[in-house]
């Protein structure tokens, strides 16, 4: 059932957004008066599941889920139609049309997603406002990876400033690591003392390099809160709600201890748990890989506030919510060069993951949101069978005054599916290495 879920959200998501795309195109062709012979939603190589012909253009969805497109008339495309190109060019073509316009018809699509990704943040803030997390309502301050501990930092630690600024969700910390200007970290140790810790200027490298990409997570009692059917911990007998005591005698008090020490033991485990006031130890055997399915609430005895926004204020907040989402997104996007970037390249079911298993329109919103955006950053990418190849090659043409030939433009396509198949290979590669490595 949750592959159900998640898979549905994603082909509503997925499907939502191209055809969005594809009429940020469509349009502007159309007031320019050039003929799109195809709208589809998916690709129909050999068959459709569906087509109906309206005026000049037939509306189908094909039957392979990997995006979708219009085929506009005079244009070399992934359609490949060398045929019509040969034809001399009639003045409903793409390529009669002046290069200005021709600029704006290209760029349609990924106009659509940024300006579809600000309107949806902004009714995701004016709908169901914002929910944080301030520093002084993280009761029992933050497990630190071991990685961090080298700074100065402990656990327990309590974040209360970034960069000398109180945070409006200090949970955002990692995401702040990782992706943005971080250079100082105020913090108040168990021990009462404050500090001010400097961060190296290279710390999102650090985490990258070294898989640490939440070296700070709030620290919360160890009550489990799920027990994975058939795992470990459900055959062994325990339950939800139980709260651990202590693992083979040694005392717990939070969930990090716990879930290191079982990491750490070599054998089976003795968990002595609390369960309705009284005390019950339970041998457990891990798995090959140390866990035994049990996980708690990341935010269990955290305060969440919310904040609910007018419209007008929304407007504002989703503005600096998509600009923040390009802004991080062009960050991470420098670590896909790396070469621990090539395998961590998700395709479709890493996507699809990254949805809910129940669904919740907040986060099919949201995720739609920060999709939208990320298409809209991608097909800028100057690669010839994205908008931004055809982007380049025109903005060439308007200031050298110069028209690429078409067959330079057929290689260039070529070339650019070529480069597109390889990493759609690569992307969903790692997905099948990954699902079966686990």
């Amino acid at each position: 059932m949750e592959i159900i879920i998640k898979a549905s959200q994603f082909i509503l998501s997925l499907s939502f957004l191209i055809v969005l795309h594809e009429l940020g195109h469509f349009i502007p062709a159309k007031l320019f008066k050039t003929r799109v012979e195809k709208f589809y939603l998916f690709f129909d190589y050999k068959f459709s599941l569906f087509k109906k012909k309206i005026g000049d253009t037939v509306y189908g969805i094909g039957w392979i889920p990997l995006g979708g497109y219009v085929k506009i008339s005079g244009m070399i495309d992934e359609s490949m139609d060398t045929e019509q190109m040969k034809q001399p060019a009639q003045p409903w073509e793409f390529r009669s049309k002046p290069a200005w316009q021709r600029l704006i018809i290209m760029l349609g699509g990924v106009i659509v997603n940024f300006f579809l990704g600000i309107v949806i943040y902004i009714m995701i803030t004016f709908v169901w406002g914002v929910e944080f997390v301030k520093p002084e309502n993280v009761k029992n301050g933050f497990a630190v990876h071991e990685t961090f501990k080298q700074y100065g930092f402990k656990d327990g630690d309590k974040i209360i400033k970034f960069n000398g600024a109180e945070p409006l969700d200090v949970t955002d910390i990692n995401k702040h690591l990782f992706l943005r200007d971080i250079t100082s970290l105020e913090v108040i140790h168990e021990d009462g003392i404050n500090e001010t810790i400097a961060i190296p200027e290279d710390i999102g490298e650090v985490m990258w390099q070294n898989g640490v990409m939440e070296p700070f997570e709030v620290r919360t009692t160890a009550v489990i809160d799920t027990v994975v059917v058939d795992s470990p911990a459900d055959k062994a007998g325990l339950l939800k709600n139980d709260k651990v005591i202590s693992v083979n005698n040694v005392p717990v008090n939070y969930w990090n201890e716990f879930t290191q020490l079982v990491l750490n033991s070599k054998e089976n485990i003795a968990i002595t748990v609390d369960r309705n006031g009284s005390h019950k130890t339970i041998d457990v055997t891990p798995n090959e890989n140390r866990t035994i399915g049990v996980s708690t609430s990341k935010m269990r005895g955290v305060k969440v506030e919310h904040k609910q926004y007018s419209f007008l204020e929304s407007i504002t907040k989703g503005n600096s919510l998509a600009i923040w989402t390009l802004k991080d997104y062009i960050t991470q996007f420098k670590y896909v060069f790396t070469k621990k970037g090539a395998t961590s390249i998700g395709g479709f079911i890493a996507i699809g993951n990254i949805f809910p298993s129940t669904w919740s329109w907040k986060s099919f919103w949201g995720i739609t949101a920060f999709l939208s955006i990320m298409l809209g950053f991608m097909n800028l990418l100057p690669i010839p069978a994205l908008d931004g190849g055809h982007v380049v090659f025109t903005l060439y043409e308007m200031i050298s005054g110069r028209k690429p030939n078409d067959k330079f433009l057929e290689y260039a396509q070529i070339t650019g599916f070529l480069i597109l198949i390889a990493l759609l290979i690569l992307a969903n590669g790692n997905d099948i290495v990954k699902l079966f490595s686990k």
